[in-house]
């Protein structure tokens, strides 16, 4: 009986001198004939349809290398040129499939902290992450930065761990993992602020010497907000490099679920852009279901990405449908790998500058693997007046477009930023937890012309500071030839004060409130702050922080195998992921490689197939 490829692990893989399958000496011949063949006439698709060259060499490894592999990924096809070959040779398409699908790709990436060189994932675009140390209070006692409520880098983490990999380093942002998850939160005060504060301290489950204070902002469910009317722009990027089902269907999906969602006071308009951009739907009522999502259904991928025209195109028409009383958006949905007319981050930021102040704001939905242009999306949406989602599922899309479409798409508050002023007479040294792109100059605070995040209705972002209490063997600084730098007394039992600077929705001033946290509020931790830190852990494990001190995952799995609400379904997922990565950890470490499939050009594929 034939063995299945997806029943691997019992399985060894075989060298690569024993992995030639056995044909006859005419299929042989056939196999050889159709790689010359293919090295003269058959191209190897690039992004959009570029051509490059096959060599033989290519064609006939690809063509010995039927290994078994442990990870065997879903969505893998054989390679174009693999197919062609097979067909030649008398293998059905079916068979070509099954058969690739048993075979390893070799890249690597031993363990966690290892440079990531994956096939199909080292078009991945993503920026340096480059981490922040401690700071002395005495000498840096500020530390300000602008909120963020972008939760993609969660979500592609999750996508890395299901696929059977490892994410790279640079793929993970902390607070983006804090934020993705909901924070059960006590009935807020009542105040004339949209926005309130909430604090905690506890211990650092990773380092003995330090402890955890929790900022959360809490934004109020306003229905006021939630009345609004929409006036939404779908900016759709229908290039080649949109092809597969984890791209242009899948977004159509992630639409789909929206429109459902709208009334009759609401408007949409729908602009897709390929090698040039175009209105495939003029504003009409949200009630006008059918002819959005026919709208929807007609697109189709090809051609080059030219992403700034669409976005002009896009911003066109939200200005003329702009209802000062509705809440003006549009949602911009692709892979990020933009080809044509403006392409870099800086040129397309500039772009969307100048849109920011016009009251429309911007959402971003990423899509796809293998050219997904994260730094990219991820720099737009932060100087849009927007936020940044990727959808690696229906599921996914319908958590952030439909059961948080109040937080995903309502405006509460504009330009928040945190500002906390730590004392030196109780802290030693101090680090804020990821942020490391929203970070500003203390005098940046009270400048209302520097962008910051925007919150939506009834969202909770959460920060994280690890805190060194000040002891008698702290290290204490030199002191300073010029200035006297004397502490005041009376706030001794205070260890930081918070400070929240955000702009109204009807404009005007930017508005302050302040909160203290005391060194003495440490009381028993609850599961807010114990599940906060678990994630915070789990991000920095995967990114390798040199500050991870004693994290790893054989200590935090029984952990948030504890703490972990059976009912809550994001919770016992997240329990999931650090177990598959624990033994991807264990095994890659094992192997001394990583054992991934290859990805699929599909243009190609539509051709031979």
């Amino acid at each position: 009986m034939k063995a299945s490829p997806y029943k691997t692990a019992l399985l060894k893989v075989p060298s690569p001198k024993h992995a030639i399958p056995k044909f006859s000496l005419i299929k042989s011949l056939s196999l050889i004939a159709a790689a010359v063949i293919l090295t003269a006439c058959v191209p190897s698709a690039g992004k959009d349809g570029e051509s490059a060259s096959v060599s033989q060499t290519d064609a006939l490894s690809d063509t010995n290398a039927l290994a078994y592999t442990q990870y065997p990924a879903p969505h893998s096809q054989p390679t174009a040129q693999e197919m062609a070959v097979r067909h030649m040779a008398g293998q059905s398409f079916q068979a070509a499939k099954m058969a690739y699908e048993a075979r390893p790709y070799i890249s690597p990436q031993p363990h966690i902290g290892a440079t990531y060189h994956g096939a199909g994932s080292n078009q991945d675009q993503y920026d340096t992450q480059s981490e922040t140390g401690f700071s002395d209070p005495m000498l840096n006692p500020l530390s300000t930065f602008g909120l963020d409520v972008d939760t993609a880098s969660y979500s592609n983490v999750r996508r890395f761990i299901l696929d059977g990999q490892l994410p790279p380093s640079d793929a993970v942002r902390v607070e983006e993992m804090l934020n993705y998850f909901d924070y059960p939160i006590s009935k807020l005060a009542t105040s004339e602020h949209p926005v309130q504060i909430q604090t905690e301290l506890g211990a650092t489950p990773w380092n003995p010497k330090t402890r955890l204070a929790m900022v959360q902002v809490v934004t109020k469910k306003a229905e006021a907000l939630e009345k609004r009317p929409n006036r939404f722009v779908f900016l759709v990027d229908t290039s080649g490099s949109m092809q597969g089902p984890d791209r242009l269907p899948l977004l159509k999906k992630a639409f789909q679920a929206l429109v459902e969602q709208l009334g009759p006071n609401d408007r949409v308009a729908i602009v897709a852009y390929a090698g040039s951009a175009g209105v495939v739907l003029p504003s009409v009522s949200g009630n006008e279901k059918t002819a959005i999502l026919q709208a929807l259904q007609s697109l189709q991928s090809g051609g080059s990405t030219a992403g700034a025209a669409g976005i002009e195109e896009a911003y066109r028409l939200a200005h003329n449908q702009f209802d000062s009383k509705a809440n003006n958006r549009v949602i911009l949905a692709t892979d990020g790998d933009f080809n044509v007319g403006l392409r870099h981050s800086g040129d397309l930021v500039d772009l969307i500058e100048k849109q920011r102040d016009s009251g429309i704001y911007l959402t971003v939905l990423g899509f796809g693997r293998g050219n997904l242009g994260d730094s990219r999306m991820h720099n737009i949406a932060d100087h849009g007046d927007g936020n940044y989602y990727y959808i690696d599922s229906e599921l996914e899309a319908r958590r952030v477009l439909v059961s948080k479409l109040p937080q995903t798409l309502l405006t509460a508050a504009r330009d928040v930023k945190l500002q906390v002023e730590f004392n030196p007479q109780q802290v030693a040294r101090y680090r804020l937890l990821g942020y490391e792109n929203r970070r500003l100059a203390a005098e940046d605070f009270r400048d209302d012309k520097k962008d910051a995040g925007e919150l939506g209705a009834g969202q909770i972002v959460t920060a994280l500071y690890e805190v060194e209490p000040r002891t008698p063997d702290s290290v204490v600084e030199p002191s300073l030839r010029y200035q006297d730098k004397t502490l005041r007394k009376g706030k001794g039992d205070e260890l930081m004060q918070i400070s929240l600077r955000y702009r109204p929705l009807e404009g005007g001033a930017g508005r302050e409130m302040t909160q203290t946290l005391n060194a003495t509020d440490a009381k028993k931790q609850n599961n807010n702050l114990a599940w906060a830190a678990a994630v915070a852990e789990f991000g920095l494990i995967l990114s390798d922080s040199d500050y991870k001190a004693d994290a790893s995952l054989t200590r935090l799995l029984p952990e948030v195998e504890k703490l972990v609400n059976a009912k809550d379904a994001q919770q016992s997922e997240f329990v999931s992921l650090v177990r598959q990565a624990m033994i991807l950890n264990q095994q890659t470490a094992q192997a001394g490689e990583h054992i991934r499939p290859r990805p699929l050009p599909q243009p190609l594929l539509q051709r031979v197939h």
